[in-house]
């Protein structure tokens, strides 16, 4: 975690490239259509307990993995965002199973780093088309849940995107008391 901050704070954070489509706004909601390339990125999952209860403690088993515990002792700058994948029930509440992931950094693309942790993987994930709704202040599950049911209402049902899971995505460190970025993207099924 201190590294997220110390990078943040020194602006060696790396953003994830995407190509936006387009811009919309519906009902007064405005969102985003994102391309997204396929590439590499750290993940550890866990089930069993509430995004609330382990969005943090995923966080800095990530951010351990990019300050330099890894066996090639490897430290790398911050990629954001960080990437929840969340799986919620027909009611809106969210599965006790959650996957946290990071890009991995450009610099380090072809060859990352070996994890010394063995609840962390790389993982190759494809390219990606998300519907993108950005919203501000500190999120837990009960905002990005929120957030998601705006999302899921400005799209209406004919929307192409995957209803079983969906991605919360955190750009600020927890110590970022205003202007914080936030984001849900719904992945676009890919024809």
């Amino acid at each position: 975690m201190f590294v997220m901050i110390k990078n943040w704070l020194l602006g060696a954070t790396e953003e994830s490239e995407y190509k936006l489509l387009s811009t919309e706004c519906k009902d007064g909601v405005s969102y985003e259509v994102r391309r997204y390339d396929a590439c590499k990125h750290v993940c550890v999952s866990l089930e069993g307990r509430s995004f609330d209860q382990v969005s943090g403690d995923l966080q800095r088993k990530l951010l351990d993995y990019m300050s330099g515990d890894n066996e090639q002792g490897e430290v790398m700058n911050t990629p954001v965002p960080i990437i929840f994948t969340v799986f919620p029930r027909d009611d809106g509440s969210l599965n006790r199973r959650l996957v946290a992931a990071l890009r991995i950094p450009l610099a380090f693309q072809i060859a990352p780093p070996t994890p010394t942790d063995s609840s962390i993987r790389i993982e190759e994930r494809p390219g990606m088309t998300v519907y993108v709704l950005r919203f501000g202040g500190f999120a837990g599950e009960s905002e990005f849940r929120a957030e998601a049911s705006r999302l899921t209402c400005t799209l209406g049902d004919s929307a192409p995107f995957q209803r079983k899971q969906y991605l919360c995505c955190i750009y600020d460190p927890p110590i970022k008391p205003y202007g914080r970025r936030n984001e849900v993207w719904f992945l676009q099924d890919e024809p």
